[in-house]
């Protein structure tokens, strides 16, 4: 028996020092890319271009196993609001803007964690999202997708995404790299972008990914000062690589390729979908000298150190497109989440919340017929079902009634024999097209004006992909900005109005009063004369640009109402923290998301103000929360063009902390 044991441990010891001589990769002492250059060492130069560019599969994008060295395929599968691509038997979860509604960190990373659970479910290990562009201009037709008009709230929303995906031993892809902010001739446009306003505006989001260890980036079709995405030294190489420190690889939109030896050499690590343009012409570059093989071995060691980071390779995803990933765990939470996704715009006499008594007459085809709860595109979901609000509503107060948007007059008659008329608006979005306008369209103002002028107590509520314009927020009492709200809209929003739940999201972007009361306001910055975007609104984006100009606009950035009230008080400022104290001083619970803007010196050329910090408190009547904020050096620092480096400014800072951009309750100053 003793010599059984000893033959068995020698076994295994030889077999342990068989896999570390073959296949010396293995050994997890070593870092991910300690171990992604074993490998990298291990292979042929066939075997490298093999793994640099996409090939026919099952999933959006797919790359081919080497069976020999054990690297399995690769699967890469949209989108950024959970498994799209016409894949069903899914969650239909809310948009990522829906999420970022609610200023909440904690709950944007359980968001991308279910998403990428489902993900991993599915067999996929690289999620292509976040998507984290700047919604520069409201009418753009993925605003949905994004994460909102503010670096500082998209780049940290951004690190949330990315952990919580990557948290199930898949790669998040965060895209479109960069200044991907119109649809319009998005394959061709140039986005001009000077180059503070780059790092200040368009790379933090990007930067805040890197910093979360995000696997892959995707670069945008677009150009950037005339030259496209895909090729792009300056932002592949020299900004995202060396000046972030990004390790991971860089991988093509659909298409997005347009030359062989300048992307290569300029920074880009995988084709997608096919192999076009680094398959044979790859190859045939580096034979000819134009492409260097080291080249290509970085590119194959930034996707292998990628996969051993987050665990592909020692436990890659089993599952198939055709799994039933769905759970009624899931269910709740895109219920959660389209609650915490919800604005209370305006609520005056406190109509809302409604009584459960109350006679409701739900209007609009958006409130049953044609509901709008998720955009088009990639970023599109196909939900297993949606609750629609006259659903949701009904199953609350059994004698609500329910019009369509045409013929008006049944509308109007609905209304009136009503105690309360909610009507539903909503406005589809998709990729590939911005919106014409941001008006609601269809007949669905003067299905508003109408029905307000015949029944005094009238909430609207809105689904849309970001702002609208709404003329005729002066003739209703209440009004709810639900965004998109994906599967459970119905329940989520019935929970709202009827005050199972109290909203406590604010706005990431700002509404607009007019059609061009915006930043980019000139047909030079916006769609572009002859594919020549001028970004020369240059850091004036969203509500700093309606500070700078001051500027009132229908509703802005950070503002969202509650069902009870807060107090601000006892600010302090020592060093660089700020604190203070929040207060529920009214009769429900609620949630208060405290904002920290600062002022730079007057010699720094900044907006009037800059989003610096954010925290939801959530209270019980009566009770008050601490807020607490420590700035450090990069944020008071700006992207100096001359030292080509962050510079940070000294001198005096204003500190304004309040309920939005535009609701300060406590002002400070302090030198530094």
């Amino acid at each position: 028996m003793q010599l059984m044991n000893l033959i068995t441990i020698s076994l295994v010891f030889s077999i342990a020092i068989v896999v570390a001589v073959d296949k010396p990769w293995m050994n997890l002492k070593d870092t991910p890319a300690q171990r992604a250059q074993k490998l990298v060492d291990a292979m042929t130069l066939d075997e490298k271009l093999a793994l640099v560019h996409g090939y026919g599969g099952p999933y959006v994008g797919n790359v081919a196993a080497n069976t020999r060295l054990n690297i399995p395929e690769l699967h890469l599968e949209d989108g950024p609001q959970g498994v799209a691509d016409g894949v069903r038997l899914v969650t239909g979860f809310p948009s990522a803007l829906t999420v970022v509604v609610s200023w909440d960190t904690a709950v944007m990373e359980n968001y991308a964690t279910a998403m990428g659970k489902e993900q991993r479910a599915k067999g996929t290990n690289i999620m292509l999202g976040p998507m984290v562009n700047i919604a520069r201009i409201p009418q753009g037709g993925r605003n949905f997708e994004s994460f909102g008009e503010d670096p500082y709230l998209a780049g940290e929303m951004a690190f949330a995404s990315v952990t919580g995906i990557q948290s199930n031993g898949i790669i998040a892809t965060v895209k479109h790299y960069v200044d991907n902010n119109q649809e319009y001739h998005r394959n061709s446009v140039s986005a001009n972008v000077d180059e503070r306003t780059q790092h200040e505006i368009y790379y933090p989001a990007f930067k805040r990914a890197v910093d979360a260890n995000v696997g892959s980036v995707m670069c945008s079709y677009n150009r950037i000062n005339d030259t496209y995405a895909s090729a792009n030294y300056q932002t592949l190489t020299i900004d995202l690589k060396k000046e972030m420190g990004f390790q991971g690889f860089v991988q093509s939109d659909w298409g997005a390729v347009h030359t062989t030896i300048n992307a290569a050499n300029n920074g880009l690590d995988l084709e997608m979908p096919n192999d076009q343009y680094f398959g044979a012409a790859l190859k045939a570059a580096v034979a000819a000298g134009q492409v260097p093989v080291s080249r290509v071995s970085d590119m194959v060691l930034r996707i292998l150190t990628s996969l051993f980071a987050v665990g592909i390779m020692d436990n890659p995803p089993t599952g198939n497109l055709g799994v039933n990933v769905t759970s009624a765990e899931h269910n709740m939470l895109s219920r959660a989440l389209a609650i915490e996704g919800t604005v209370l715009l305006k609520n005056e006499k406190n109509i809302l919340p409604l009584s459960k008594n109350a006679k409701i007459a739900v209007l609009g085809d958006d409130g049953q017929n044609n509901v709008i709860v998720i955009g088009g595109g990639s970023g599109h979901v196909i939900p297993p079902y949606v609750v629609t609000p006259y659903a949701g509503i009904k199953a609350v107060v059994n004698s609500a009634t329910y019009a369509p948007t045409s013929p008006l007059q049944n509308a109007v008659a609905a209304a009136k024999a009503a105690d309360v008329a909610v009507v539903f608006v909503g406005v589809f979005s998709s990729e590939g097209s911005d919106r014409p306008n941001l008006s609601l369209g269809n007949g669905q103002d003067e299905l508003i004006a109408a029905v307000a002028a015949a029944q005094p107590n009238t909430v609207v509520v809105i689904h849309s992909p970001g702002a609208v314009l709404v003329p005729w927020i002066n003739s209703v009492p209440a009004a709810i900005a639900a965004f998109y709200p994906g599967e459970e809209a119905g329940n989520a929003i019935a929970d709202v109005l009827f005050g199972d739940a109290n909203p406590s999201g604010k706005l990431p972007i700002t509404f607009p009063l007019t059609e061009d009361q915006v930043p980019a306001n000139t047909t030079a910055q916006y769609p572009g004369i002859n594919d020549e975007g001028s970004y020369s609104e240059g850091l004036f984006v969203g509500y700093r640009w309606y500070d700078r100009y001051n500027q009132d606009p229908a509703f802005p950035f950070g503002h969202g109402l509650s069902y009870t009230t807060f107090e601000y008080s006892n600010l302090q400022i020592k060093g660089l923290t700020i604190s203070g104290s929040v207060q529920n001083t009214g009769k429900v619970a609620g949630a208060e998301v405290v904002q920290l803007y600062i002022g730079y010196p007057e010699s720094a050329n900044e907006p009037p103000k800059v989003l610096r910090g954010f925290k939801k408190l959530r209270l019980q009547p009566g009770v008050s929360g601490v807020f607490s904020f420590t700035l450090t050096e990069h944020d008071l620092s700006i992207w100096d063009i001359t030292t080509v480096d962050w510079t940070v400014i000294h001198g005096t800072f204003s500190v304004y902390v309040g309920s939005s951009s535009r609701d300060i309750r406590l002002k400070g100053v302090f030198q530094h």
